[in-house]
């Protein structure tokens, strides 16, 4: 059996192996310089392609920024997608007293930037990526990421005096979050990304309170159609968190899918070079077809 330490490094530098891909187009959502989305147009020449949103991960840390996901992206486009690549605000490059790790996340900046851009996307599709059907809109995010693509899709269910709240659904096909932080009390159990989420939240004094308004597990049920792909063997964002949340979705009266794949870690999701990035690029595709 290897060591899962080794197994996830091979993983992760094979995913982080690919040359970085630029974009056909780029828009500001906001004035700040992470306040930023990048278009992919689908390689095919396609025209009304689907328009896939994704969130990169992290650990809502600010040395990982969204030209990592740039390789899965191309990988999306393709095969026949239009994608959206957005960037966010996130932590602080100096840790914090006593840590070592750079901050994971702004309060409240991180939550603005991803509401804002997601709502920014259609009209900037339509300026910037015309090959782009915004009426199907799929939101897909890794890691960190993917608890932001799954807060996304609740934002009409969170609390009514938080500024992200809508009166409706966000107007998308579904969700499929890639081995997502999407249980806080149990990615806190687990110590995930080193105290991640707490941090992501501003403190343990603020978590209670916080958590409301940004655990997905929180904030269901949803109504959107929601996609959870997990490997069995990561053990970043271990395959309990992601369970978690499919259980608390059932408390809730909602139905998510879970799909697991055997023998892949964290990192292959989003690594063109292994099977299970084309089993996420189905995912997306039942979704948005």
């Amino acid at each position: 059996m290897p060591d899962p330490a080794a197994r996830d490094a091979a993983e992760e530098a094979s995913a982080f192996s690919h040359p970085a891909v630029p974009p056909d187009a780029s828009a500001a959502y906001g004035e700040h310089p992470d306040q930023v989305v990048d278009f992919y147009a689908p390689r095919d020449g396609r025209q009304r392609a689907p328009l896939v949103v994704a969130l990169h991960g992290g650990a809502w840390r600010a040395p990982y920024d969204r030209t990592h996901l740039t390789p899965f992206v191309d990988f999306l486009a393709r095969r026949g997608f239009a994608v959206a690549n957005v960037e966010y605000r996130r932590g602080s490059d100096i840790p914090r007293q006593g840590g070592t790790a750079p901050v994971a996340g702004r309060w409240p900046e991180t939550f603005h930037d991803v509401a804002a851009a997601l709502d920014a996307v259609p009209k900037l599709a339509e300026e910037h990526l015309p090959q782009a059907d915004a009426r199907r809109i799929v939101l897909t995010g890794h890691s960190a990421g993917g608890h932001l693509a799954l807060w996304a899709a609740a934002r009409h269910v969170v609390p009514a005096d938080s500024p992200w709240r809508l009166p409706v659904p966000p107007a998308l096909r579904g969700v499929v979050a890639l081995a997502p932080i999407a249980h806080f009390d149990r990615a806190v159990e687990l110590d995930v990304c080193g105290d991640a989420v707490t941090q992501l939240l501003g403190g343990q004094g603020e978590f209670d309170v916080r958590a409301r308004y940004a655990d997905p597990a929180l904030l269901l049920p949803t109504g959107i159609a929601t996609t959870v792909v997990q490997g069995r063997d990561d053990i970043v964002v271990p395959q309990a968190v992601a369970e978690a949340y499919v259980e608390a979705a059932a408390k809730a009266g909602e139905t998510v899918g879970f799909t697991l794949l055997q023998d892949v870690g964290h990192f292959p999701l989003i690594d063109p070079a292994a099977d299970a990035c084309a089993v996420v690029a189905e995912e997306i595709a039942q979704l948005a077809f």
